[in-house]
C-alpha cells in the first residue's frame, strides 16, 4: 500500500517538497532512489526511520498494526511540532497514536486499487487535527483515487466494505470463472468473459447514475434465464452472508486494536 501511495505522489501532476522513505533492504531502497526518492535501507541505516522524518511536514506510517506503537515511539523525538502523522494501519485507534506523539494524527483506510489510481480511501481526523491538516491528508490520498471523510468510529466499518471489498470482488470473479470453465470455456476465455462483465457492469453503473437494483431489473427479463439465476442467489441469502462476512472482519479489526 505504501508503494501505491508513493506512486501517486510521484506522478508528474503532483508537487511535493521532496519525499523520503525507508525500506528494510538496500535493494528496495535503491529502486526508490532511481525514482528520485531519498530512501534509507534499515539494514544499512538503523536510524533510517528517524532520519527520514527529520524536517518532514507529513509522515505517512505504513507499517503493520503490531509495529505502530513501537515505530511511533522511535519517531517521536524527531517529529517537529507541526508534523502531520497519517497512519494506514488497520485497527489501531487514533487515541493510541496520540498517546505516543503530541502531533496531529489522521487515520486512513485506502484499498489496493490505489495501485492503478482507483482507490477509495476512508479518512478520519484525530482530536488535534485542523481543517487544513485534514485537507492536506485528503490531497495525499486523492493522488491515488477518491476520498471519503468519516468519523473515526466508522473507519473500521468502512474497512470491511472498501478496504476488504476488492478481495470480495476478486473472490466472486474467481468463483464465476471456475463455473465458466466448468461450462466448457477455456480458462483464458472464462477470465475474459468474467472480468469483462465485471468491468463493463461497474462502468455502466458509474456512467448511468442508476440505482444498482434498477440496473439489475433491466437485465432481468420476466420469466427469463437471468430471473431464474437471481432467484437461486436470493434463496442463498447473499445479504445475510455479507452481513456475517463484514461482522467477522469488523471483529478482527477490534482484536487488532486490542493487540491480539
Amino acid at each position: 500500500m505504501g508503494g501505491a501511495i508513493l506512486s501517486g505522489l510521484l506522478a508528474p501532476s503532483v508537487t511535493t517538497g521532496g519525499i523520503r522513505a525507508t525500506n528494510r533492504t538496500e535493494a528496495k531502497a535503491a529502486a526508490l532512489r532511481r525514482d528520485g526518492v531519498e530512501s534509507f535501507a534499515l539494514e544499512n541505516t538503523p536510524d533510517g526511520n528517524r532520519r527520514a522524518v527529520e524536517g518532514a511536514g507529513i509522515v505517512l506510517l505504513g507499517v503493520k498494526p503490531a509495529m505502530v506503537a513501537e515505530t511511533l515511539a522511535e519517531l517521536a523525538p524527531a517529529l517537529g511540532a507541526g508534523v502531520l502523522v497519517i497512519s494506514v494501519a488497520a485497527g489501531i485507534p487514533i487515541a493510541t497514536m496520540e498517546a505516543i506523539v503530541p502531533n496531529a494524527v489522521l487515520r486512513a483506510m485506502p484499498n489496493t486499487p490505489a495501485i492503478v489510481g482507483r482507490a477509495v480511501t476512508g479518512l478520519a481526523a484525530g482530536s488535534r487535527a485542523t481543517a487544513e491538516q485534514l485537507a492536506l491528508g485528503r490531497a495525499v490520498f486523492e493522488t491515488v483515487g477518491t476520498v471519503v471523510e468519516v468519523p473515526e468510529g466508522q473507519i473500521d466499518a468502512l474497512g470491511t466494505i472498501s478496504g476488504s471489498g476488492p478481495a470480495y470482488v476478486f473472490y466472486l470473479v474467481e468463483e464465476l470463472t471456475r463455473t465458466a470453465v466448468g461450462l466448457g470455456f477455456t480458462p483464458a476465455q472464462a477470465i475474459e468473459l468474467v472480468t469483462g462483465t465485471f468491468i463493463g457492469a461497474a462502468e455502466l453503473l458509474v456512467q448511468s447514475g442508476e440505482d444498482p437494483a434498477e440496473l439489475r431489473r433491466q437485465v432481468t427479463s420476466p420469466k427469463g434465464t437471468t430471473e431464474r439465476a437471481i432467484a437461486v442467489m436470493q434463496e442463498a441469502d447473499l445479504s445475510a452472508m455479507f452481513d456475517r462476512a463484514t461482522a467477522a472482519a469488523l471483529a478482527r479489526s477490534r482484536e487488532l486494536a486490542a493487540g491480539s
